[in-house]
């Protein structure tokens, strides 16, 4: 039976964070450490990663393209080998590819398939290997609430966020017997360079707040854009003690833009 007490049961842990140089990868790691947990930063941009100054507590650099199988197991070696057993994996590397299905090249759906998805499932299955004789660990995977909304121009990275979280769900299902839990994290639209670079000028950010009866999108009732740190609250919660009875579950941070779903 669970305890009731202030602790996270997070701290001395370690995690490995993917896309750890984008906003919300900067902001996992940045709570994660300030809880505690030794920290693997994971991104193909390391020189972004060495100019973090985020963060305050153990983090560990290590540059890997996560749709790389080779790399994912060497880094997740790395990462056990000086580190010690990895507690909490974080999937949050990811690409946005903007555009019509009409108009969109293969390369950019290959591209965002192979970093959103096959990146998800490689790193999945090198960490979650690892855990299963352990019986013990988490992982959580950053999708999207496009991945259950329709939205234009966005086909390629709504069909690979609903996929990690068909694929995540599965995960959970046959690793829970371990005492393995499997969650997504969906965001909405958040102050980060992946977002505001998909700005055209004008009053962008009031639009995405607004929403668009054009575009048939609904606005954001709170009103107002998702900081990293409020998906990075979410992520922390999943991962920690206090959500020990949670598995499969998909836990949606976007100020009520999906209205629910």
């Amino acid at each position: 039976m669970g305890e009731v007490n202030g602790s996270d049961g997070m701290s001395g842990r370690r995690a490995l964070v993917t896309g750890a140089a984008g906003g919300i990868g900067g902001a996992i790691v940045e709570l994660l450490s300030a809880r505690g947990v030794a920290v693997a930063a994971v991104d193909r941009d390391t020189d972004r990663l060495a100019d973090d100054d985020r963060w305050s507590g153990k983090v560990w650099v290590h540059r890997a393209d996560v749709s790389d199988p080779d790399q994912v197991e060497e880094v997740v070696d790395a990462v056990e080998r000086d580190l010690g057993p990895i507690d909490y994996l974080v999937n949050c590397a990811g690409i946005l590819r903007p555009g019509d299905v009409v108009g969109m090249s293969d390369e950019d759906w290959l591209d965002t398939i192979r970093v959103n998805c096959t990146g998800v499932f490689l790193v999945s299955r090198a960490v979650v290997r690892r855990m299963v004789p352990r019986r013990a660990g988490a992982v959580v995977t950053i999708g999207s609430n496009a991945a259950g909304t329709a939205r234009m121009n966005m086909a390629a990275y709504a069909a690979s966020k609903a996929a990690v979280a068909a694929f995540t769900r599965c995960l959970g299902l046959e690793v829970a017997r371990y005492g393995i839990r499997c969650n997504v994290v969906a965001p909405g639209s958040t102050d980060t360079p992946m977002v505001t670079a998909l700005w055209n000028g004008g009053d962008a950010e009031r639009v995405s707040i607004d929403g668009s009866l054009e575009s048939f999108r609904t606005g954001i009732p709170l009103g107002k854009l998702a900081h990293p740190l409020d998906v990075a609250h979410a992520v922390h919660f999943l991962l920690s003690d206090q959500a020990a009875h949670v598995t499969m579950h998909d836990l949606t941070v976007d100020g009520g833009a999906a209205l629910g779903h």
